[in-house]
């Protein structure tokens, strides 16, 4: 390696190998890595393949925060981080976390933001967090409070929090993984305009493919706690078999072209469009020229008995002033047996609340839930836990006792369940927890726990399942091991309710789709429905996956929810057939 790279690299790993205390194996085994200055990396891979972990590596957290067997070196911007402290490279190396939420630690987001230089002594400290507020964009927050924040906001509150500290790195876990997919593209834009304007490495852990194909320029694989290689991001897409293997599909676009016989790597739906008109204009693929309108998952009224109700629902929660700042406003929604819910709406739309509401952990300040017949006023809690589980959109928070294995037996062993061992022992090979089972679920991938609290909700089989965010964080096979057993659920758990910001989630699991917005209902309706609904999807912050955005400016339609059905408006054309 030449002297003017050895001078532009801002990371540099060498024989780095970490373990974790108690653990069986190396978590990093035997890392050689560099990252240049000015990159912008997205680390992949599966969960548990040790991205986590090696992030951590770069601002001392792991070993010094971490503790475990350590060996090898880890230089950021030429400091051995063996040799510092976590406190003197948050200069050098800033870090947002998957939970971001639990960055802010002040009142105000000017506060937060200034936090750092002015416990660093700054004297500059001023002039630090209004550069911060404005490169992140959020100096018309300034003085609001924290807890006032959407989910985006506060995500861009712990990045600039970061950016006072002027550091030369900036490492995100998991960007997308609480965000409604608007907020998404915000905080990615912001990491893209720190990166290109201002010379930021940034360094993403990510599993949304559709995100590292837009913005990384290059991409690290993880496996097995080591890296597989580290490419240009275009190079990297070309080995599409290889990232999938290892959890990481290609980008929808990408997909799509290759199943109806376009060339090439769009990075973009718009590149992707663009290619395929261009192929329709040579004559390379054809569509026929009439095709069905109309919704073909268009909704029957549901006639199935009624799971849960809320009816007139308001709530809202006090501020420090005392005033009640409204969440849910005469909020009416019924839930019945066999329907398959997807709860949508952009952050701080009240999809947490309601799922509280239906679950009996709260009661609504006006109006009624009625849980499986139940006035959830007239039960307690913990007896309502026999209708409704609710898990939890903080993972960790779910884990009680030293192990996986006794958390998800804690309710059934409660109960007196007959047969708990051969029951917990199917339910954590179905998760694929069965090796880690004997582990504390707090020292867990944030994948894995994920994994955990779907099985501690698997053995409680209620009658209505309620899930907040079950997917974020996971990679592509877990997600889809998730969407499979909340299908397989159907004979065993009356109605499901999943809060999300997974788009694909929706368009492949759920057969209805209620979107909240300034504390109702703002419509009640099916994926392919809403997806086609432009109005809906702005007011309430929502996305359409990739390949429905691609039917959509190809004039497709119905709108294609998957893949597949992209493709097969093309199949029944061969390629090369007369015009």
């Amino acid at each position: 390696m030449s002297g003017d790279v050895e001078d532009d690299l801002v990371i540099e790993a060498v024989d780095l190998s970490f373990r974790y205390p108690g653990a069986d194996v190396d978590t990093l085994r035997d890392v050689d890595l560099r990252i240049r200055r000015g990159d912008f990396v997205a680390v992949v891979g599966g969960n548990g393949s040790g991205k986590t972990t090696l992030c951590k590596t770069f601002n001392g957290l792991v070993p010094h925060y971490w503790s475990g067997e350590f060996a090898g070196a880890v230089h950021v911007d030429g400091v051995d981080t063996w040799e510092s402290s976590v406190a003197a490279l948050s200069s050098r190396v800033g870090y947002v976390y998957q939970d971001f939420q639990s960055q802010l630690v002040r009142a105000t987001v000017r506060d937060e933001v200034a936090f750092g230089p002015v416990n660093f002594g700054l004297a500059d400290h001023a002039e630090r967090t209004r550069e911060a507020l404005e490169r992140a964009g959020i100096a018309h927050l300034a003085d609001r409070f924290v807890w006032q924040l959407s989910g985006g906001q506060a995500h861009l509150t712990a990045l600039a929090s970061v950016l006072a500290l002027r550091p030369e790195v900036v490492v995100v876990d998991e960007p997308v993984a609480e965000l409604d997919p608007a907020a998404a593209v915000e905080v990615y834009e912001r990491l893209a305009q720190l990166n290109r304007e201002h010379g930021v490495t940034v360094v993403t852990i990510e599993h949304h493919a559709e995100f590292i194909a837009r913005y990384a320029t290059s991409v690290l694989l993880m496996s097995d706690g080591a890296p597989v290689w580290h490419l240009p991001t275009a190079e990297a897409l070309r080995r599409a078999g290889e990232l999938a293997d290892h959890g990481i599909p290609s980008p929808q676009v990408v997909e799509a072209l290759g199943r109806i016989g376009v060339d090439g790597v769009p990075r973009s739906v718009a590149e992707a469009a663009a290619l395929v008109r261009a192929a329709e204009g040579r004559g390379d693929v054809r569509r026929p020229g009439a095709t069905p309108h109309g919704d073909p998952d268009a909704a029957v009224a549901a006639d199935g008995r009624v799971v849960a109700a809320a009816r007139g629902v308001g709530h809202g929660y006090r501020s420090v002033s005392g005033e009640l700042q409204p969440v849910l406003d005469g909020l009416d929604l019924e839930l019945h047996e066999g329907d398959r819910v997807a709860l949508v709406g952009g952050n701080g739309a009240g999809k947490t609340t309601l799922m509280r509401l239906l679950a009996g952990i709260q009661v609504p300040r006006t109006g009624t839930v009625v849980l499986d017949g139940v006035d959830t006023r007239t039960e307690r809690p913990h007896r309502l836990a026999e209708r409704a589980a609710y898990l939890l959109q903080q993972p960790a928070r779910m884990f009680l006792t030293a192990s996986v294995r006794e958390d998800v037996e804690m309710f059934p062993r409660s109960r007196d369940v007959p047969d708990v061992g051969p029951l917990v022992d199917r339910i954590l090979d179905r998760v694929r927890l069965g090796a880690v089972a004997d582990r504390d679920g707090r020292t867990l991938s944030g994948g894995q726990q994920r994994r955990a609290t779907l099985a501690i909700g698997l053995a409680m089989r209620p009658a209505l399942l309620l899930l907040d965010e079950p997917t974020a964080s996971l990679d592509v096979a877990g997600r889809d091991d998730v969407v499979a057993m909340l299908a397989e659920l159907a004979g065993d758990i009356a109605c499901t309710v999943v809060a999300t910001h997974d788009m694909h989630l929706v368009a492949e699991w759920a057969t209805r789709v209620v979107v909240l917005d300034g504390g109702r209902v703002l419509a009640d309706t099916t994926p392919r429905a809403l997806f086609g609904d432009a109005a809906v999807l702005g007011r309430a912050h929502l996305v359409p996956p990739q390949v429905t955005q691609l039917g959509a400016q190809l004039g497709v339609h119905p709108l294609p929810l998957t893949v597949a059905e992209l493709a097969a408006h093309y199949a029944h054309v061969p390629l090369g057939a007369p015009a």
